[in-house]
C-alpha cells in the first residue's frame, strides 16, 4: 500500500514533499490521545509520509502532530456543536476543516466532510482520501 500512496502522491499535478513515515509509537500515540483508530487509509498514507507539504509551507494532508493539536484545540472551544465526531486531518486555508466523521467511537467510513467555520456545517465532499487529495488540488472540490 506504501508504493501506491507514492505512486499517488508523485502524480499529483503540483509539486509536493513527502516527510518521513510515522513511527508506531507516534501513530499509537495519535490515536490514543483522539480517542479513534485512524481508518486503514490514512494508517497506510502516515506509514508513507507523516503528511504532505505543499509549496506554499503548508500541507495536503497534515502530520500526526499537527492533526493532534488541531483536534484537541477543536474539541476544547465551545462556540460550535461538539467536534469530537469529527477526526480533522487538513485545513482549506480559509479556517475551514477538511475531517472523517467518527460514529459511536470510530470511524466507520473513508469519506471526507468539510467543517465550515462560519455558519458551523459539515458538508460531504469525497468518498475517501485520494479522491478528496485530488479533487481539492484540481479544483473539483472548492468549498
Amino acid at each position: 500500500m506504501i508504493a501506491l500512496w507514492k505512486h499517488f502522491i508523485e502524480r499529483l499535478p503540483q509539486d509536493y514533499t513527502l516527510n518521513r513515515p510515522i513511527e508506531t509509537e507516534e501513530l499509537q500515540k495519535a490515536e490514543e490521545l483522539l480517542g479513534v483508530s485512524f481508518p486503514d487509509e490514512l494508517v497506510s498514507l502516515l506509514k508513507t509520509t507523516d503528511g504532505i507539504n505543499d509549496t506554499f509551507g503548508d500541507h495536503l494532508i497534515w502530520p500526526a502532530y499537527r492533526m493532534i493539536e488541531e483536534n484537541l484545540d477543536m474539541r476544547s472551544t465551545d462556540c460550535f456543536k461538539p467536534f469530537d465526531c469529527l477526526l480533522f486531518i487538513a485545513g482549506a486555508g480559509n479556517g475551514d476543516l477538511f475531517a472523517y466523521s467518527i460514529f459511536n467511537g470510530s470511524i466507520r467510513k473513508n469519506d471526507i466532510y468539510v467543517w465550515n467555520h462560519i455558519d458551523d456545517s459539515r458538508i460531504w465532499v469525497a468518498s475517501s482520501l485520494k479522491p478528496f487529495m485530488k479533487g481539492w488540488i484540481d479544483g473539483t472540490i472548492t468549498i
